[in-house]
């Protein structure tokens, strides 16, 4: 019986990851390129949001600056907007892209948007479990190995439970981000933030992201078959 690095099993997470480098690969990618191109309208990231957000009916919604490279993020809990101070302060196709993405995610919160709503809902318990799941299923793998096979099932199964709930977190992740994006390009036209010409760029950047969101999907998913495969041997 082997595990960890030296289970066969681990074979089965091999594409994943590969599409995760990939995906992570392209963002950066098209993100380094598209902070270098300014949109034509000379619109910050900050602006772009702000005008993005009080025509839908968000002025209370403020937009903060925060630390780091693409931490850009809508908080739902706080409704408050933070966004890198690349994006809150350029006037890139990236920065205004990715100020309209989060912008998607505060009309998403301000319309009651499904996939959101149950997202957010299930998040704290998914932060609990998702802690929880592997050292359940090792703790289970050790006690069958010691011939409590009952004991050590159940216990596995359990962690097998748990993980369950962040491959549908992913899931459910998938369609808000890509709803998100579809929102943003919508209004970056609606509003006049980029031109027919920009619009190319800033799906690029949108699309790229987006597949950093399909890759955590695959990768949750190649877990739990090797976790099933596990299970089904021992």
């Amino acid at each position: 019986m082997y595990f960890g690095m030296f289970d066969p099993t681990i074979i089965v997470l091999i594409p994943a990851i590969l599409f995760a480098m990939y995906a992570q690969s392209k963002v950066r990618h098209a993100y380094r390129k598209y902070l270098q191109v300014p949109a034509r309208r000379g619109i910050t990231g900050r602006q772009a949001a702000r005008m993005i957000l009080d025509s839908n009916g968000l002025r209370h919604v403020p937009i903060e600056m925060v630390a780091g490279s693409l931490t850009d993020h809508y908080d739902p809990g706080k409704d408050v907007m933070r966004l890198s101070s690349d994006v809150y302060n350029g006037t890139s196709i990236a920065s205004v892209s990715i100020a309209a993405h989060e912008s998607g995610h505060a009309i998403q919160d301000g319309t009651a948007y499904g996939f959101l709503k149950f997202r957010n809902a299930i998040a704290p318990v998914v932060n609990v479990v998702s802690t929880a799941s592997w050292p359940l299923l090792l703790v289970g793998l050790i006690i069958i190995w010691q011939g409590n096979v009952t004991t050590g099932n159940m216990i596995f199964n359990l962690g097998i439970i748990f993980f369950l709930a962040v491959v549908l977190f992913h899931t459910v992740t998938l369609p808000v981000e890509v709803n998100a994006s579809r929102r943003a390009i919508k209004q970056l036209a609606a509003l006049n933030i980029i031109d027919e010409a920009e619009m190319k760029g800033a799906k690029k950047v949108l699309s790229a992201a987006a597949m950093t969101y399909v890759a955590a999907l695959a990768t949750a998913v190649a877990n739990l078959i090797r976790i099933l495969l596990l299970r089904r041997r021992d």
